[in-house]
C-alpha cells in the first residue's frame, strides 16, 4: 500500500485532536478503526508517529517531522482541489451532476428527480460506504449532491458550502437467514439476536458497529461478530445461515434471506440528502425533496415487513419535504 493524501489528513487529525478517540470522532470512524489505519500509516512510513498516553496522543520526533512535511503539502493539494472544482463548476454549470451515495434505497430517486428537474444534465453517479467520504467529496466540490445517512448521537458533521436536508428517519431490522427460526415470528428482539453469530460492517468503515455496540450494550451484551462484511457479502453470509445482522428497514428481501423489525424500535437510522449551497440544486431544493420522498414512500410500499410496520406506527418515519 502506497502512502496517500488521506493519509496525511489522518496523521494530522490526530494531532490536532491530542487523541485518537478525539480525532475518531471528528473524522466519523471508530477508534479502533482509526488506531489500525494509524498502524498501517506508521508501518509505510517506517517509525512510530505518536505516543500513545492516558491523556491522549503526543507526536514523537519522527511524528514531528510527518507532521512538518504534511503541514508544507496539504494547504497545497487543497488549493489544488479547491480551484480545479471552481474552474469545473464554471465550465459545466447546470450540465453536469455528479451524485454520490451510501448503500441507500434513495439514490435511484434522486437520480430521477435531477433528471425530471434538469432534463439536459449529464448525471453521473458513485457509491461510497462512507458518509463522511462523501461529504468530504461534496465540501471539495467533487460531488454537486449525496445519498448520506447517519445515526442517533452519530449526527453528520456541518462542512462548508455543504445543505444538510434529513429526510426521515426509520427502524433498523434485523436481517435473518430465511430458514431461521427468528423468520417465523413477527417481530424480533435484541436479546434474542445477540444470542446469535452476527455479520457487521468493517469497524473502520464508518461508525454503524459502534452504534449497534452501544445499542446492544444497554442490554449488557455485545454482539459476537465472526463476520465482517458489507453488501452482497453480508447478504451471502446471512443466506448462507452463518450469522445475522442488521439492516435498513428498506431492505427488500431476496431469496434466502428474511427482514423482520425488532421489538420496541431500538435503533434507528437517518436518511439525509445533501447538496451544495452553490451548486446547479439549490434553486430547485424543494422540487428535488418532494421528488425524493415520493420515491421513498414507493420503496416503503415495496416491502412487506416495512409496509406491516407502518401501518402499525402510522405517525413514525414520515418523510419531511419542508425547508
Amino acid at each position: 500500500m502506497d502512502l496517500e493524501v488521506r493519509h496525511l489528513r489522518v496523521v494530522c487529525a490526530i494531532a490536532e485532536a491530542g487523541s485518537l478517540t478525539r480525532a475518531a470522532a471528528a473524522l466519523g470512524v471508530t477508534q479502533p478503526g482509526l488506531s489500525a489505519q494509524l498502524r498501517r500509516i506508521e508501518a509505510m512510513l517506517g517509525g512510530t508517529l505518536f505516543d500513545r498516553r492516558q491523556d491522549g496522543a503526543a507526536p514523537t520526533p519522527f511524528g514531528e517531522l510527518v507532521l512538518r512535511r504534511a503541514g508544507a503539502i496539504l494547504p497545497g493539494i487543497d488549493g489544488l482541489l479547491a480551484d480545479t472544482a471552481r474552474a469545473a463548476r464554471r465550465s459545466s454549470g447546470a450540465g453536469r451532476v455528479r451524485i454520490g451515495s451510501v448503500g441507500a434505497p434513495l439514490l435511484g430517486h434522486l437520480i430521477l428527480a435531477v433528471k425530471a428537474l434538469l432534463p439536459e444534465a449529464e448525471v453521473t453517479a458513485r457509491c461510497r460506504y462512507s458518509p463522511v467520504t462523501l461529504l468530504d467529496d461534496l465540501a471539495a466540490g467533487r460531488l454537486e449532491a449525496a445519498v448520506l445517512g447517519d445515526h442517533p448521537d452519530q449526527e453528520l458533521p456541518d462542512r462548508r458550502d455543504v445543505l444538510l436536508h434529513p429526510l426521515v428517519t426509520e427502524p433498523v431490522f434485523a436481517l435473518l437467514p430465511a430458514a431461521h427460526p427468528l423468520a417465523s415470528r413477527e417481530e424480533v428482539t435484541l436479546a434474542e439476536l445477540l444470542d446469535e453469530d452476527w455479520a457487521a460492517p468493517r469497524p473502520d468503515s464508518d461508525r454503524t458497529c459502534e452504534y449497534w455496540s452501544s445499542v446492544c450494550a444497554v442490554t449488557g451484551r455485545r454482539p459476537f461478530t465472526p463476520y465482517e462484511a458489507e453488501g452482497r457479502q453480508l447478504i451471502e453470509i446471512v443466506r448462507a445461515g452463518l450469522a445475522v445482522s442488521l439492516c435498513q428497514a428498506t431492505f427488500t428481501e431476496v431469496p434466502g434471506v428474511a427482514v423482520r423489525p425488532l421489538v420496541g424500535n431500538p435503533l434507528w437510522y437517518r436518511h439525509v440528502l445533501a447538496w451544495r449551497s452553490d451548486g446547479p440544486l439549490q434553486e430547485c431544493g424543494p422540487e428535488l425533496l418532494r421528488g425524493v420522498a415520493d420515491g421513498y414512500l414507493r420503496t416503503c410500499r415495496a416491502g412487506a415487513a416495512y409496509t406491516r410496520w407502518r401501518s402499525r406506527h402510522p405517525h413514525a418515519a414520515v418523510p419531511t419535504v419542508g425547508w
